[in-house]
């Protein structure tokens, strides 16, 4: 599911201007590794290799303690399907496969789809979809433990979740009103206007320059409107 999934949102995130137009053919979004610089963002594809199987096991398997503590009318519709660990193991194996760890996840996007229009309709409704996310919410809460002390990782998942519970919301009808907490942040990336064409450099918008010029130290209030921020780029 990696491949489909990493295009879907990655589509999703350029018409949101959260990623560049041409982020489909930069290598280090496309990556499935994380990238050890802290100052970049984890995509969540990524994952896999800045955490590894255990923990994501590990926040799974707690996230379903919780589903098998509520009320029938929620905990039945699991239990429908297959007992506590038939779900942390399915559920283990898509998140894993869309973490960039493998296909995983036999059946892929069809199964998932299949599962949520047909095992899971009962809860693909404003009721269930809000108890679902307040279950996840504090399971990602009390799972800082496991996300390698690195605040990435959290925006990352936070990224993921709010991905999937915004294609359910418009595919079933619902109100998205899922909040994971803080999500990636506007991809940010590095200007080297030097081995930029002058068509490159005015296609920057005024934001991009102003932070590209302040990088290389200079003083961008002297330099009043795009086109003086981009003659400026071009005498460097």
């Amino acid at each position: 599911m990696t491949e489909k999934i990493q295009r879907d949102y990655i589509q999703a995130a350029m018409a949101k201007e959260l990623l560049p137009t041409d982020a489909h053919r930069m290598a280090d979004i496309l990556s499935l590794t994380a990238p050890s610089d802290v100052s970049k963002t984890i995509q969540f594809w990524q994952l896999y290799s800045a955490l590894g199987q255990d923990p994501i096991v590990g926040i799974v398997q707690s996230f379903y303690q919780r589903v098998f503590e509520q009320d029938d009318w929620f905990r039945s519709v699991f239990e429908r399907v297959g007992g506590i660990t038939h779900h942390i193991n399915t559920q283990a194996s898509m998140w894993i496969d869309v973490m960039g760890g493998g296909p995983y996840y036999h059946g892929a996007e069809y199964r998932l789809n299949f599962h949520h229009t047909h095992n899971a309709m009962q809860l693909m409704n404003d009721k269930g979809a809000e108890l679902w996310s307040k279950l996840m919410l504090e399971t990602l809460d009390a799972s800082s433990h496991l996300m390698a002390d690195d605040p990435r990782i959290r925006t990352s998942i936070n990224s993921f979740l709010s991905f999937f519970m915004s294609k359910y919301a418009n595919d079933f009808a619902f109100e998205n009103r899922s909040y994971f907490g803080e999500t990636n942040p506007p991809h940010k990336r590095k200007i080297n206007f030097m081995k930029m064409t002058e068509q490159a450099i005015e296609a920057l918008s005024e934001t991009e320059l102003s932070e590209a010029l302040s990088e290389q130290g200079v003083d961008v209030a002297q330099y009043e409107g795009k086109a003086a921020k981009v003659n400026k780029a071009l005498m460097m």
